[in-house]
């Protein structure tokens, strides 16, 4: 047993492959999966696991960059998005707004690996662009020049900032 860490061995398998830019896609029960797409399917009954489990857990299993999702969800299910900003406050990650047709017909495509939910939430599909430790990356006194990017990651994260949806 691993504790404190994801067991189920096909998650942990994806997860550990994942590199800079990748795309891990979470999705509640109802969406629509390319055929041929890496999926893992964790939903066994409706709620069951929900996708705000799913994200809790993968927070703190992955570094995430960007979090694409519907920006339906700022209007028609806030208690979604404002679940969303407590789990990635901190994250160093940006809140990218969306469509749920390019969720189905781009995203889901390029996505590494899907994860299906159990969750009948609606508009509960969430993009998760990986990407990398900002402070292992770039450490202090390496002598290395820190990218504009890694800069605000650090600051998001040293400061705990609260994502906002942008755009």
């Amino acid at each position: 047993m691993r504790p404190g860490r994801i067991i189920h061995p096909e998650l942990a398998q994806a997860v550990a492959t994942l590199g800079h830019s990748d795309i891990l896609l979470v999705t509640d029960a109802g969406f629509p999966i390319p055929a041929d797409a890496w999926r893992i399917d964790l939903g066994f009954y409706e709620g069951l696991p929900d996708v705000l489990d799913v994200l809790r857990v993968l927070r703190q299993e992955v570094f995430v960059e960007e979090v694409h999702f519907a920006g339906d969800i700022l209007t028609k299910n806030k208690p979604l998005y404002t679940s969303l900003q407590d789990i990635f406050t901190g994250a160093g990650a940006v809140f990218k707004l969306t469509t749920h047709e390019t969720l189905v017909n781009d995203i889901a495509h390029r996505a590494k690996v899907i994860v299906r939910s159990g969750s009948f939430n609606p508009w509960a599909n969430i993009a998760l662009v990986a990407s990398t430790d900002p402070f292992a990356w770039f450490a202090d006194g390496s002598g290395t020049e820190i990218l504009p990017a890694y800069v605000e990651r650090r600051r998001l994260m040293s400061e705990n900032v609260r994502p906002e949806a942008q755009p």
